[in-house]
């Protein structure tokens, strides 16, 4: 059969088929899907018998990454464009005809081939594990039972936007500390490679004593020039060291994510911001009809953090065994009194989903107060820190050069 042109958007496809009078058949044709490209040999007379995808050129254009941030602006386009009253299918071929992101894009029409080829929206996303976790998908799943798809991916929505907007704020306030330590230490470097030498062949002729504070910084001076290379390795193997142990060891993780909660204010806004997640995935999850149990399950995995994590298991298996959900987590031990009393009078009153609800909002609030406070702290303390190292050095030059003019 004649090689049909790429389309754009699509994939081409080597298929292996036998036609109608029993001869063997090869060739190439475009498609979002294996499933698609079948469907249409099948229509053509071809009982397609291999079809696999061709391999694109090793050295061929990049696509552009898809973020979670993209993922949650697709949800709220669908959530928007199905309480507007437009059909699915028609939703998301839309998303992705005007997706200016080219991988999103094919990702949209795969999806929308994949649904158009008879398969729930849910099985279609759970294909893409990379970019829709199981929690979306039982969401999903749960508003096509229910029929009221329009609602839940309304819900998914304001899910995925306040987990992105907590998910910078927390990036902020990491980010801060470690750039000042990132500012004096490059600064500091270059003031002891770079310019402690020039006063250090100034000093040579004095043919006097040097102070001690001098001589000190000076021996550093000539340590770091001549082993900074060095330095420089094991700081990289050590990062590199560390990353690869950190994926591969769980105790270690479980350790790091124990250490970060006891961080002076860090450790504040990530304890603020782990029970800010696991409100707003137990309000999500269990507005959308999914059991409290399986609830617990998604909050488990959504919280970031082990230590959080293993209570909201043991949480669960209370409640499993049939004990109230706000008696388990004070049982836990790690959730502040105003969390627990208003879970304890949502479960009174029936409200539960509207009561973490509104624990979610108030968590994220004070996360984003801290942050700003964060912000507002460091500033002096980065002039402090920066006037302290290079105030140091700059006094261990000029030190000599005082005692020299007093003698005089």
């Amino acid at each position: 059969m004649a090689k049909q042109q790429e389309k754009k958007g699509q994939d081409t496809f080597e298929w292996v088929g036998v036609s109608t009078r029993g001869k063997r058949l090869e060739g190439e044709l475009t498609g979002s899907s294996v499933a698609l490209v079948k469907a249409q040999l099948r229509k053509q007379g071809i009982t397609p018998s291999k079809v696999k995808r061709k391999a694109k050129p090793l050295f061929g254009a990049r696509l552009q990454k898809i973020t979670p941030k993209d993922i949650a602006i697709v949800t709220r386009q669908i959530a928007t464009m199905l309480m507007a009253g437009v059909p699915l299918i028609q939703s998301i071929e839309m998303i992705g005809t005007g997706a200016t992101n080219k991988s999103l894009g094919k990702l949209m029409e795969t999806i929308a081939d994949e649904v158009k080829a008879g398969q729930p929206l849910s099985q279609a996303l759970r294909r893409h594990p990379r970019y829709f976790d199981d929690l979306y998908c039982d969401l999903v799943a749960s508003g096509e039972q229910s029929g009221a798809l329009d609602k839940i991916f309304d819900r998914v929505a304001i899910y995925k936007e306040k987990s992105e907007a907590l998910k910078s704020k927390i990036k902020k306030a990491m980010f801060y500390p470690i750039a000042v330590l990132v500012i004096a230490l490059i600064v500091t470097s270059i003031l002891l490679i770079f310019v402690v030498p020039q006063f250090q062949d100034i000093f040579a002729g004095f043919g006097a004593e040097l102070p001690a504070f001098t001589l000190f910084v000076i021996s550093i001076s000539e340590f770091m020039q001549a082993y900074w290379w060095i330095i420089l390795i094991i700081m990289f193997a050590f990062g590199w060291a560390f990353k690869e142990a950190h994926l591969k060891s769980l105790k270690l993780r479980d350790a790091t994510d124990r250490a970060i909660l006891k961080l002076p204010v860090i450790g504040m806004i990530l304890n603020k911001a782990a029970v800010a997640r696991y409100a707003r995935t137990l309000s999500t999850t269990f507005a959308a009809g999914v059991p409290l149990v399986d609830a617990l399950d998604s909050a488990a995995g959504a919280s970031g953090n082990a230590v959080y994590r293993y209570a909201i298991l043991e949480i669960k298996a209370e409640v499993s065994s049939g004990n109230q959900m706000n008696w388990a987590m004070r049982n836990s031990k790690i959730f502040p009194d105003m969390v627990i009393q208003m879970v304890a009078i949502g479960e009174e009153s029936g409200s539960l989903d509207g009561m973490l609800g509104k624990v979610a909002t108030i968590y994220e609030q004070e996360v984003d107060d801290a942050v700003d406070g964060l912000s507002s702290l460091l500033e002096p303390m980065i002039m402090a820190v920066l006037g302290v190292l290079v105030g140091g050095l700059i006094i261990a030059m000029y030190l000599p050069i005082f005692q020299l003019g007093s003698v005089i």
